[in-house]
């Protein structure tokens, strides 16, 4: 036991005289009595003071000036914990002042810091090599800044602790550009956003989207339009909002008009016109809100209608870096080119799609004027009942009977007398019946990822001269059907 105590005694008098004070002046090394630090460098008064390297147990480091026995000065910290490192300037052992912190997982700060928080103009590149310049506040972004986002949009305007707010103008990479007022990090309050298909929306902004965005097309006038053979005749379109207001707010949507004729199989014989489509030809009847189908009819358009080539959005602002932020504050996939096409789109259509037929909406509202139904197409062939022939038929029984001669006039002359003395119709224009107008959304892209849902009228070519649409006799009431 003696021995035992003896040694005990060696050691502990051993370990108080390894316990040595730090040197007063000059350059020496010390070990905290804890072990868990270890300096090397220049003393003074028996302080770090100067420049020296302070190691951690845990592998981390300081290597710089020090003042008074404190962290203080420029300098250059690693922390092992983290991965991270920054050089720049120390106060009372935190980064203060203008340094440069750079993160293990990828991009890095550059700029003004307080009590180690970002603080002050800087630069912050994150590992995704999105970039953010301008101000911080309590390590975020706040004040008046500049980003560059990973998908290519640029930001420059207000923030509120990492969310923009207050004025600030997008530009989005696809050219579409949003300057206005926002809230939370979307667009909110009163601003302009110019689309990359040429749509422009003025106005007020809820929760990221137009607070009077149109949502249907509207053509003006009666129910069923009724147009003498050989006229002309004017739609005026509309954009409305759901509660029916005029979606004024909005200007640069691309209309086109297209028509289609009655889709009818008469079961006897009937005084209107109507057509024979070859199979080869026959395409995808359209449903219309009417309660029958058509398909598709060539139109006249005025060659004035061609639109002007779409102007392209410019970015007024200067090219903020060449660099991109971090953080993914915006899902802006509504303002790129996001243009969904119907799959079910019939192959084959009579009437190709002609520009001449389209129109610019200017503040909620388009005109499409001298518009003219045109001749038969190839491939339809209309037949007309003639009157006298209709006549002679009209008391003979309908069981077992043949129905009336009808003639074909696809394939008589343009003008003219026809064999039995009647006279042919013009080629160039087209036959008496009942036809349909549609008003399409073609904006390409679709603004905001949707286009406005095709709007129908209800059309009937009257005879020309009286005005009247023709008669169908009493005992087949089904001859329109």
């Amino acid at each position: 036991m003696a021995e035992t105590g003896d040694r005990s005694s060696v050691a502990l008098q051993q370990g108080r005289h390894s316990v040595r004070p730090p040197p007063r002046n000059g350059y020496g090394v010390y070990v905290h009595s804890n072990s868990f630090f270890r300096y090397e460098g220049e003393w003074k008064g028996g302080k770090k003071h100067g420049h020296g390297k302070l190691l951690f147990k845990d592998g981390s480091y300081y290597e710089g000036e020090f003042m008074d026995g404190e962290i203080t000065g420029e300098g250059y910290q690693h922390w092992a914990w983290s991965g991270n490192t920054y050089s720049g300037q120390f106060v009372l052992g935190e980064p203060q002042g203008h340094g440069i912190m750079k993160y293990k997982a990828g991009g890095h700060y550059e700029g003004e810091l307080s009590h180690g928080l970002r603080e002050g103009q800087g630069f912050l590149e994150d590992q995704d090599g999105q970039v953010y310049q301008g101000s911080f506040h309590d390590n975020k972004r706040h004040g008046r800044g500049q980003m560059v986002f990973k998908n290519g949009d640029k930001y420059e305007g207000d923030w509120v602790r990492d969310q923009r707010q207050g004025h600030g103008v997008l530009c989005c990479a696809d050219g579409s550009t949003y300057e206005g007022q926002w809230h939370s990090d979307v667009f909110s309050g009163l601003g302009t956003l110019a689309h990359c298909s040429g749509v422009t929306y003025c106005g007020m902004f809820i929760n990221g989207h137009p607070a009077a965005q149109a949502k249907k097309i509207v053509i003006l006038g009666p129910e069923v339009l009724e147009v003498v053979k050989g006229s002309s005749f004017t739609l005026n379109v509309q954009l409305q909002q759901d509660d029916g207001e005029v979606a004024k707010s909005e200007s640069g949507r691309i209309l086109k008009v297209s028509a289609g004729v009655r889709y009818v199989q008469l079961p006897a014989f009937s005084e209107v016109s109507f057509f024979k489509v070859d199979e080869e030809h026959m395409e995808t009847l359209i449903q219309t809100p009417f309660g029958f189908q058509c398909i598709s009819y060539p139109l006249s358009t005025p060659v004035s209608w061609g639109l002007e080539p779409r102007s392209t959005v410019k970015n007024t602002r200067a090219d903020l870096l060449s660099r991109r932020d971090s953080e993914p504050v915006l899902d802006s996939g509504a303002f790129h080119c996001q243009e969904n096409t119907p799959s079910d789109q019939p192959v084959r259509r009579l009437e190709p799609c002609c520009p001449a037929a389209c129109q610019r909406v200017e503040h909620g509202c388009a005109d499409f004027v001298d518009v003219l139904l045109g001749p038969p197409p190839p491939g339809m062939q209309p037949f007309l009942f003639l009157s006298d022939k209709v006549e002679k038929a009209g008391n003979q029984p309908q069981g077992g009977q043949s129905p009336p001669e009808v003639l074909p006039t696809a394939q008589e002359p343009p003008e003219g007398t026809r064999p039995d003395g009647t006279t042919a119709e013009s080629a160039t224009a087209a036959y008496l019946g009942e036809y349909v107008l549609m008003i399409c959304d073609v904006t390409t892209p679709p603004f905001l990822g949707h286009r406005l849902p095709t709007a129908f009228k209800h059309l009937r070519l009257l005879a020309q001269g009286d005005g009247q649409w023709p008669h169908v006799p009493e005992d087949d009431p089904e001859a329109l059907s």
